[in-house]
């Protein structure tokens, strides 16, 4: 970019028209190291409570409350994180909570009886919660704009990293010994060492340091990475905003609501998104190792099951980080929700071990490649003062279904087994994937 042509662009539209340079890869590895370990203590907890039902002799309704009360924390740790970064920052924010739910992670290795760990894993949720929202809103401000979506889809596939860790983990610790899942706990410290290397290593929202008035900070990091070398050519095209709030929050010195006329659809639409397809993924991935064991497999054989469809993740975030740049954002998450309705349906009638484990690896797929598109697009429906709110609302929001989908499964089960239950699930993925319809389409649009 020319130095005439830099002066007369603002230093949001100068990081939209950037080539993808190294400085953006190591933001994407950093956020997304962070996001693979929020995945593996998420993941974790449904190989624990298979172990605990086993070692303790949990009641189904003690399982559910140890499935869901992390949940409960994550509920309110999403809205306060997204408050608290258009506060304070988006840095501070994502690795104050890396910190907070690595300790508690750690702790609950130690806890003496399900009261304990039930506190603890409440506190780990808080952490949990608030870093989700934030780490997407980072990549999105800093992201080139023709590849934007594409970025936070690869920073959500990070998901997928640590839920398979968390895969072998179960697998291959947990069920080492009576003690094992304190030994898979333990290994939730080691996001309280790596919150040390974002705080220090990690550039700050240039669009957060100009709504708090720290130009001369937002135009060194701009800077920064105009003078970082290009790794691939970036075509940058008309500069179209999805909205003109942040122009008017500056000039007026507030912002709108969320929940302001202009906003109101989208963000009906968007926490619909949320707490459908919430509900239906953590009612299933959470309770998928123990009703295996519970169909007569034994837990080594549910794990490695799990782990399998884990796997089928991968695969489902690298078509989204594809075709969202291709599709659009709303046509890439509805297709990917519809998907996910008929993997539900197939693998409720799954009896056989074959369809069971080719079901669960298309539900896999398709769910997760609908989480990358959702959290692409999230961020990009809100200007700049308030898009850490709407995506942390909207997070907070689908916690609560988070919370009650562990709770609803034995109840379901009780009723019509595994068919009823996964029917629920295919309910909720359609009804997300007509929402998704409702939302404005974001692709090639600068960031307000």
């Amino acid at each position: 970019m020319s130095t005439t042509e830099s002066a007369t662009l603002t230093r949001t539209e100068r990081l939209d028209r950037l080539q993808v340079s190294s400085k953006h890869v190591r933001l994407l590895g950093g956020s997304g190291v962070g996001w693979a370990l929020d995945a593996m203590d998420v993941g974790l907890i449904s190989f624990v409570m298979a172990a605990l039902v086993a070692h303790w002799d949990l009641s189904a309704t003690e399982s559910s409350w140890l499935g869901s009360i992390g949940f409960a924390g994550m509920a309110l740790g999403a809205s306060l994180g997204g408050l608290l970064a258009d506060k304070f920052g988006r840095r501070k924010v994502f690795a104050l909570t890396l910190l907070v739910y690595g300790l508690a992670t750690g702790a609950s290795a130690l806890s003496a009886g399900l009261g304990m760990l039930l506190a603890l894993r409440f506190v780990v949720g808080l952490g949990l919660g608030a870093e989700l929202p934030v780490a997407s809103t980072l990549i999105s401000e800093f992201s080139p704009r023709s590849i934007r979506g594409r970025m936070v889809v690869l920073l959500e596939a990070f998901w997928a990293i640590g839920w398979i860790a968390a895969a072998v983990i179960g697998t291959f610790v947990v069920t080492a010994s009576p003690e094992g899942w304190r030994w898979a706990l333990a290994l939730g410290c080691i996001p309280a060492a790596y919150a040390l290397i974002v705080r220090f290593a990690f550039p700050e929202s240039v669009r957060y340091l100009e709504s708090t008035g720290r130009h001369g900070e937002a135009e060194r990091i701009v800077t920064s990475f105009e003078k970082a070398a290009p790794l691939r050519p970036v075509h940058s095209g008309p500069t179209t905003p999805l909205g003109q709030g942040h122009q008017a929050a500056e000039a007026g010195g507030t912002s709108e609501s969320i929940w302001s006329a202009r906003l109101r659809r989208r963000t009906i639409a968007l926490w619909t998104i949320w707490f459908c397809i919430n509900l239906s993924y953590y009612g299933a991935f959470i309770w998928i190792p123990s009703l295996l064991h519970a169909q007569g497999f034994t837990l080594v054989q549910s794990f490695g099951f799990t782990l399998v469809m884990t796997i089928a993740q991968i695969p489902g975030y690298a078509l989204a980080a594809y075709l969202i740049e291709v599709w659009g954002r709303r046509a890439t998450l509805s297709a990917f929700l519809a998907g996910s309705a008929i993997a539900a349906v197939c693998y409720g009638t799954s009896s056989a071990e074959w369809s069971i484990v080719v079901s669960g690896c298309f539900l896999s797929l398709c769910n997760l490649g609908a989480w990358g598109a959702l959290y692409a697009i999230g961020p990009e429906l809100y200007p700049t003062p308030i898009r850490g709110t709407g995506t942390g609302a909207a997070a907070g929001f689908g916690r609560i279904a988070s919370i009650l989908a562990p709770l609803i499964v034995p109840p379901l089960i009780a009723l019509g087994g595994t068919g009823i239950l996964f029917a629920v699930f295919a309910g909720a993925f359609a009804i997300a994937g007509v929402a998704a319809l409702c939302l404005p389409e974001a692709k090639g649009r600068a960031l307000a």
